[in-house]
């Protein structure tokens, strides 16, 4: 986790809190009003990042189940082929005995 990453969100959820304290400017008189209002937004922001954060996570575990699953996948083929052509080599010299039985 790279605060690289989140550097905009946290650059926005700072704006927002800034712009909230704006927009109350005049209720400034009641600190109540205004500190609750940051608070408000502080922690809307909070958990828009949570979010973001939680999204990445399951996208980073999606990427690696579909790794995981492309790797099975792979191997199964693999070994399908595998038992395909034995099965087939064995079919062959079956074929090929009986033709010898069926000539003499």
């Amino acid at each position: 986790m790279e605060i690289r990453e989140y550097l905009p969100d946290i650059i926005l959820t700072v704006i927002m809190v800034v712009s909230t304290l704006v927009l109350i400017l005049r209720f400034w008189q009641d600190l109540t009003i205004a500190v609750a209002a940051a608070l408000m937004m502080l922690s809307i922001g909070g958990l828009f990042l949570s979010l973001q954060v939680k999204m990445r996570r399951l996208e980073q575990s999606v990427i690696t189940r579909e790794r995981m699953l492309r790797t099975n996948l792979e191997e199964i083929s693999t070994r399908m082929v595998d038992k395909y052509d034995l099965a087939i080599s064995h079919l062959d010299e079956l074929v090929a005995a009986m033709a010898r039985r069926a000539y003499k």
